[in-house]
């Protein structure tokens, strides 16, 4: 499902707007860099979903543009039977931030949907707005064009939340096979969460509205179904659940309002704390992320905040666009990569004639630990133990984090200086070495305290195996 929230920036302490959040799918997750590049005439890169996937369509060729930004993402191998590698949240040189959130559509929309959909996926989206989009306005027109010239496959309804320094705009699209979309721009004053992303009053009788963008199509197929007569058109409400914001999304938003309230307002701990707290986020998360919107001199200094897996088991490092590469414990591994389970990181059987037999993880990042599967497993220790072990863990990821940030703050202007003095190349390894050995900080920081929650662990009497799962309360 996932999960996003924006915080304009007249609530930050720090006067920018930040985007945080998390994907929502079983699979593995990793954190990759990918570097700008130049693409030949004629170059093409397969988007859609394929017959295995829950609501199945046709591959399709679309044509690539002739260059594609740098980016950060992570990426993840499995959700609904979507071709993978999936993505669903990231920041480009450019400075625009995704997040990638479910959104269903109303029953009728989803039974309309063909059963051989032809069309640009939500990862699709996500990733071709990272490769090319250098506004959040501009990642909504980028979109839409994508729908509009080769169709959208849904896996049943879908948003994404775009976002720059200026502003951020909540794109629905909607399922049915109808390429119908909508969103809503947010602004410097604006606090907005979505699971699931929503859109409800469109202001559908002034087309030149500023904060508002939909299909050509949007008013009239509500009419011509018999949904929309006159009045008011609640976006939600016509063709989503029809249940507006959920309990989850009015807690976090009056949340993020109180603390907005506050005269410090809100800073990187608290849209830390938004994205970690046990409300929230459990077993589900794949990751945490947290991008501070902000104009970058250089792109190279772009970055974000990320958490291997769910932020209530894992701490926060920073990571730099312009570093040039990642510890691979961060990167792809084996665990709960979908398809990995009937390949071999030797070649015997492929060389003996058998098929996808190869394992696609580099054999290097099997020889370290995985930073996704150790946090994993403290979050199941956190969750075996009880509420107990929740605030000495994230007593100790806090206390780290505002270290990190100080530090971080003080690599960048660092770093800064040395650019502007004609020392990038330097600046870049400096930052690299920082983050990478932060991330191996933050990885030794699980292990430990998984140590010590194994050994509390240790003393329970052993379980019954039929015990149901033991997880904290969480509002979705």
């Amino acid at each position: 499902m996932s999960y996003a929230i924006y915080v304009g920036r007249n609530h930050s302490r720090t006067g920018h707007a930040w985007l945080a959040g998390y994907g929502d799918e079983p699979s593995s997750h990793w954190l990759e860099i990918l570097p700008a590049a130049d693409h030949p005439e004629g170059a093409v890169i397969d988007m859609g979903v394929g017959p295995e996937a829950d609501m199945p369509g046709q591959r399709i060729a679309v044509p690539q543009v002739a260059h594609t930004l740098r980016h950060m993402r992570v990426s993840y191998s499995y959700y609904l039977g979507v071709p993978a590698p999936i993505t669903n949240g990231g920041v480009n040189e450019a400075g625009v931030a995704v997040r990638d959130v479910w959104s269903t559509s109303r029953p009728e929309l989803r039974e309309m949907t063909p059963k051989d959909q032809r069309g640009v996926n939500y990862s699709d989206l996500a990733r071709a707005v990272l490769e090319r989009a250098t506004s959040a306005r501009d990642a909504v027109e980028l979109c839409a064009s994508l729908i509009a010239d080769h169709g959208e496959a849904s896996y049943g309804g879908n948003s994404h939340l775009f976002a720059d320094a200026d502003e951020a705009w909540v794109m629905i699209q909607f399922a049915g096979g109808q390429g119908l979309w909508v969103a809503e721009r947010l602004g410097p004053n604006s606090i907005r969460a979505s699971r699931p992303g929503y859109v409800q009053e469109v202001p559908v009788h002034d087309p030149d509205h500023p904060d508002f963008l939909w299909s050509p199509n949007f008013v009239t197929f509500a009419q011509d179904q018999g949904w929309y007569g006159s009045g008011p058109f609640d976006a939600n409400a016509i063709y989503g659940d029809g249940k507006g914001r959920w309990d989850g999304i009015q807690w976090i938003e009056a949340e993020m309002q109180a603390r907005a309230a506050r005269p410090e307002k809100i800073g990187l701990e608290d849209m830390i704390w938004a994205v970690r707290t046990e409300k929230l986020t459990g077993d589900t998360a794949g990751y945490g992320q947290v991008v501070p919107l902000v104009r970058s001199p250089d792109p190279a200094l772009q970055m974000m905040w990320h958490a291997a897996c769910g932020a209530l088991a894992a701490p926060f490092s920073p990571v730099f666009l312009g570093q040039d590469s990642v510890s691979p414990e961060y990167g792809m591994h084996r665990y709960l990569t979908s398809g990995e389970s009937h390949r071999f990181q030797d070649r015997r059987k492929a060389v003996s004639g058998g098929g996808d037999t190869v394992s696609l993880v580099p054999q290097v990042n099997e020889t370290t630990v995985g930073a996704f599967q150790d946090s994993k497993r403290l979050m199941y220790l956190m969750q075996l133990l009880g509420e107990q072990t929740l605030a000495p863990v994230h007593a100790a990821f806090s206390a780290r984090e505002a270290r990190l940030s100080d530090l971080t703050d003080a690599h960048l202007r660092v770093a800064e200086a040395a650019i502007r003095s004609g020392h990038k190349a330097e600046a870049v390894a400096v930052l690299s070495a920082f983050s990478n050995a932060e991330l191996t900080s933050a990885l030794g920081l699980v292990r430990d305290l998984a140590s010590g929650l194994s050994a509390q662990a240790s003393a329970i009497s052993v379980p019954d195996p039929s015990d149901l799962p033991k997880g904290f309360q969480q509002l979705w």
